[in-house]
């Protein structure tokens, strides 16, 4: 916590460049969707994209991440080609350490930012959108009316439970994959702002301690690794619907002021494994600032010959702003910095 991790060099960028961006959130998370001003990434799938916006486009992540133009918190997007004609678009999400394999909240944001866009025809009631992610490929579902886009759902990828009962200093933890790993935590501090400092230091240290006692590795696609988030969540009712409350700190301590959506993926995999959950019955998921996703199992699946869930999530994303953003060749903070 208040560090600053200095000012990265300028090797992508030319002087005084216009990156347009449209700005959604998700349940309060937010989301930067790149929309002109850079180049078509490159690559056969969305994984060689990931890793060429990697080699070559990571300052533009750092100018649209970093402050003064962003926060640690901030979440965005490069749009791509899908991998073939089964998909109608890809994504390559990124924050503020890098680039994520899942993002489901960034997952409903893109949908329905191309839906309201025109870059897809939004039909009335229902729109089916397709998109490669990092993790695989996810069917959505748009609700529409009037041109708009009232929510989104999801299938995600097939979740699965990795290991139970790992210790992390004092806490038991649970690691579930729902497109990334996640440790998951019954809070030791209630899910209020005001833990906020200690579960995010908290996340971190688990994280830590995680992946220095063993490796986290998907079975099929080795790229798909390490504990992306830890999701700190607290029982409020048994239901129907199930009711739990969560704060996911993911990434280099940043916090998803949504339910998380893989996250929320990761969970769902747990609660069924432990029969907390009847199939095709709702969890409703809610975030650190009060919204919520609705989530429930609708089937299962084999990853690797291990079992494994299938998952739906639905929320609802909004607009908030059409940017440019430039970099004043005589700006001497280049792409920004961080102080968290």
């Amino acid at each position: 916590m208040g560090q600053s991790r200095g000012r990265p060099h300028r090797k992508g960028l030319v002087a005084e460049p216009v990156i347009q961006a449209t700005d959604y959130h998700t349940a309060g998370e937010p989301f930067r969707i790149v929309t002109g001003g850079v180049a078509p990434l490159e690559g056969a799938t969305i994984l060689d994209k990931r890793r060429f916006a990697l080699e070559r486009l990571d300052d533009v992540r750092r100018l649209l991440v970093h402050e003064p133009r962003g926060h640690a918190d901030m979440y965005g997007c490069f749009v791509t080609e899908p991998n073939d004609e089964g998909a109608d678009l890809g994504v390559v999400f990124f924050h503020n350490a890098g680039y994520s394999t899942a993002c489901g909240h960034g997952t409903i944001a893109l949908v329905t930012w191309a839906l309201e866009s025109g870059l897809i025809a939004a039909v009335e009631p229902e729109t089916t959108v397709v998109v490669d992610v990092p993790s695989g490929r996810l069917e959505a579902v748009a609700s529409v009316r009037d041109e708009r886009v009232e929510r989104v759902r999801f299938t995600n990828v097939p979740s699965y439970v990795e290991a139970r009962a790992l210790e992390a200093g004092s806490l038991a933890v649970d690691v579930a994959f729902g497109g990334a790993f996640y440790a998951c935590v019954e809070s030791p501090l209630p899910v209020r702002k005001e833990s906020l400092p200690s579960l995010i230091e908290l996340g971190r240290e688990v994280k830590r301690e995680l992946e220095a006692g063993q490796e986290f590795v998907h079975p099929v696609e080795p790229e798909l690794r390490d504990i992306y988030g830890v999701v700190f969540f607290e029982r409020i009712d048994e239901g129907p619907p199930l009711r739990q409350r969560n704060v996911t700190v993911f990434a280099d301590g940043e916090v998803d002021r949504s339910p998380c959506g893989s996250g929320t993926s990761a969970r769902l995999a747990l609660l069924d494994a432990d029969g907390e959950l009847p199939r095709g019955e709702e969890l409703a998921h809610e975030s650190i600032v009060g919204t919520v996703f609705s989530a429930r199992v609708v089937g299962d699946v084999e990853v690797a010959g291990r079992p494994a869930v299938v998952t739906d999530i639905e929320g609802s994303a909004h607009r908030t702003g059409e940017h440019e953003f430039v970099l004043d060749e005589r700006d001497e903070l280049g792409t920004g910095f961080l102080l968290r």
